[in-house]
């Protein structure tokens, strides 16, 4: 355990667009993206919303997954993983995730069919963990859509009547995803005003409602360029000549570990192998000495 000082390091972009059906998310998404990128061939779409990222294909030559059912965390964890070994992919959408959750196959699916009980939640809760791991720890910026529905509950009022009361539009996924976010977006109307429920930037929190664009997502780059970049830290990872700097450069930069622990394993690896190539002293056995002082001991008696 080690006190450090605060450091600003590099990040990917973690990003949430949600909204009802037809405030814009999929074509706002595009467009964050392409401000991120600049190049419209870093973009891939993972799109579960029937063919809707295709529809935008005006806007420029980005690349589409087409996920169908069944919506389960593995397939979801099976396109990213597709997108991330593309070479030239910088951004992943993934539009929507509401389906690994609320979709046929999708995660209160699972539940249903393993028998709908609250101890089946120990069974399916580390099989979505995995699919936020799979966007929290992915090499690419992460755009995400969820979609909104009205949320409602059942009250007693002071004649001790049941009245339904409406509370708003709630995100149709698991509760407390929007805290692993960079920032994350509400879109609020038909004429794609957006607002920040989230922002961990500063730049858009208890701002004015505004239309997201290209410009925003070259805010959001510009701000997540500064600082330390894990290119710099790599070069840092290659130039270390033994595994206890090692553990203290993938102890100094804890904001970033999960990018740099394949180059730290990678440098591990290396520096233990070239030390096999030396000899230990220690398995060195010293040579007999001869206590014979020249007598050939066969003829002796």
């Amino acid at each position: 355990m080690e006190l450090q000082q605060a450091k600003r390091h590099q990040v990917k972009l973690r990003l949430g667009l949600s909204g009802a059906s037809g405030f814009g998310k999929s074509f706002s998404a595009l467009l964050l993206a392409y401000g991120i990128t600049n190049d419209w061939t870093k973009i891939a779409v993972i799109d579960t919303e029937n063919g809707s990222a295709s529809l935008y294909s005006h806007l420029g030559n980005y690349n589409v997954l087409s996920l169908t059912e069944p919506f389960s965390p593995e397939r979801y964890i099976e396109a990213i993983n597709t997108c991330e070994r593309a070479d030239n992919i910088e951004v992943i959408i993934i539009d929507s995730i509401t389906h690994e959750w609320n979709g046929k196959g999708g995660c209160l699916q699972i539940h249903e069919q393993l028998g709908g009980r609250f101890q089946d939640w120990a069974k399916l809760t580390p099989r979505h963990q995995a699919f936020l791991d799979a966007i929290l720890q992915s090499k690419c910026h992460v755009i995400t859509t969820v979609r909104k529905k009205i949320d409602y509950s059942l009250d007693r009022d002071s004649n001790g009547k049941t009245k339904v009361v409406k509370h708003g539009l709630k995100d149709i996924t698991r509760e407390g995803f929007s805290y692993e976010l960079t920032v994350d977006f509400e879109l609020i109307n038909e004429n794609h005003l957006a607002k920040a429920s989230k922002d961990r930037t500063g730049l858009f929190m208890d701002k004015p409602e505004f239309v997201i664009n290209h410009a925003t997502g070259k805010k959001l780059i510009a701000w997540c360029n500064q600082g330390v970049s894990v290119e710099d830290i790599k070069i840092e990872i290659e130039r270390c000549s033994d595994i206890e700097n090692l553990k203290h450069i993938y102890n100094k930069y804890s904001s970033v570990q999960n990018q740099i622990k394949p180059f730290i394993i990678k440098r591990k690896e290396t520096l233990e192998s070239s030390d096999k190539v030396f000899i230990d002293p220690k398995t060195i056995v010293e040579p007999i000495k001869d206590q014979s002082n020249g007598i050939d001991s066969s003829t002796s008696q």
